[in-house]
């Protein structure tokens, strides 16, 4: 008679267990280079992220992956095998997740939670997406399968109309104009030209925001981030004398996680990302935080009106009144950094341990002249269908 062992931990025992971000690895964002394959990306995150942290490959329990689109635009499945097995790891735990935009952010909340919960001590998350080898056409019908297929992307919505109706609705709403919007584009590129690992590293003005062509509706060009490639890696564990002695502890504070309706205008009302709060207040309350604590905030800006929406629901600002009240998109956000959909996740949490361990360079955020010591990203799947947000913290 076979015996099975189970494991169990009580609420106090996982609340004890601490999760650390121990380095991290970035790839440039490109477009169109041919050696920028799934493969190549995510075995050089991951020997980044591994020689960042100091901690020995073999000591990886782990290889937590996370990508959208490699089955449909690279005829790659098994992305995360594909990773362990280009970098030497084998005999590990390998997933690997696809929540479409918000894969990188839930591939981080899984390695979070398995390390919380006891099961691995050391591991990596790693997103890697490819997109710009195939038509443009079949990239956007692709990135449209993170949709309602039958209400949306099967009659011919995209991002690009979802997100556009959603900008027509609120600019309607609140009386204002596509100018308003255009302060974070403006703050995404600016911030882009300094950033190492950012695609478009080239400042706009007011003016080349306006006189932007418009790709539908109210959707401008310098309202959307561009399709791109990329990968990044960050070393997680749960052991902090594994951590390098000459850097701070920067441990995740929080990981909250919430949904939403998938079809856009079946919500009782679309301007109201209810996830996005939802996941916020997880966040915070585990943190015992209050948005006050919060120094930047690594947010989603796929498009001008979902960071305009997300600091709304995130309770940073007023609804109809678009503003900058912290700093946002470090290192050029998704709109200039560029949004490698599966990636993007990672890329957050990479670059929020850059601003809290005091080592972004030219990026370099500050809070009353002082390091930042409370850093938050999200990370939304679809437009606002899925949300992942998680805390970090110097401790």
């Amino acid at each position: 008679k076979a015996t099975v062992s189970v494991l169990y931990w009580t609420q106090g025992e996982m609340a004890a267990r601490r999760v650390f971000l121990a380095g991290q690895g970035m790839v440039k964002v490109t477009r169109k280079d041919p050696h920028a394959t799934i493969a190549n990306m995510g075995k050089e995150a991951v020997l980044a992220a591994v020689a960042d942290s100091g901690i020995e490959k073999e000591r990886l329990e782990g290889v937590y992956t996370s990508n959208m689109m490699a089955g449909m635009l690279c005829k790659q499945q098994h992305v995360g095998v594909l990773v362990a097995s280009e970098v030497g790891l084998k005999g590990v735990d390998v997933t690997t997740i696809e929540s479409c935009c918000g894969a990188g952010g839930s591939a981080l909340r899984a390695g979070y939670l398995a390390l919380k919960s006891g099961l691995l001590d050391t591991l990596v998350v790693v997103g890697v997406e490819r997109m710009t080898h195939v038509p443009i056409q079949q990239a956007t019908e692709s990135l449209a399968t993170a949709s309602h297929w039958g209400n949306e992307g099967g009659k011919g919505e995209t991002f690009v109309s979802l997100n556009g109706f959603l900008k027509h609705m609120y600019l309607e709403k609140y009386n204002l104009s596509p100018t308003d919007l255009s302060i974070y584009p403006i703050l995404a590129h600016k911030n882009a030209v300094t950033a190492e690992h950012a695609v478009l590293k080239k400042e706009i003005t007011l003016d080349d925001y306006l006189n932007s062509r418009k790709v539908w509706g109210e959707v401008k060009v310098m309202d959307a981030s561009p399709m791109c490639d990329g990968a990044a890696a960050v070393v997680l564990t749960s052991d902090d004398g594994m951590l390098r002695g000459d850097r701070k502890k920067v441990e995740i504070l929080g990981s909250g996680s919430a949904s939403d309706v998938l079809t856009v205008q079946h919500r009782a009302d679309p301007l109201q990302l209810e996830a996005v709060g939802a996941s916020t207040q997880q966040c915070l309350d585990q943190a015992k935080l209050t948005r006050d604590d919060v120094d930047f905030f690594e947010l989603h800006d796929a498009y001008s009106i979902m960071a305009c929406l997300s600091l709304e629901a995130s309770g940073f600002q007023s609804p109809g009144s678009p503003s900058l009240p912290l700093p946002i998109a470090t290192f050029g956000g998704l709109k200039a950094r560029g949004h490698p959909v599966g990636a993007t996740g990672v890329y957050q949490a990479a670059e929020s341990y850059l601003q809290l361990q005091n080592l972004a360079g030219s990026n370099q955020v500050t809070k009353n002249s002082a390091s930042p010591r409370i850093g938050m990203s999200q990370n939304i799947g679809g437009a606002g269908s899925s949300v992942f947000t998680h805390l970090y913290g110097v401790v």
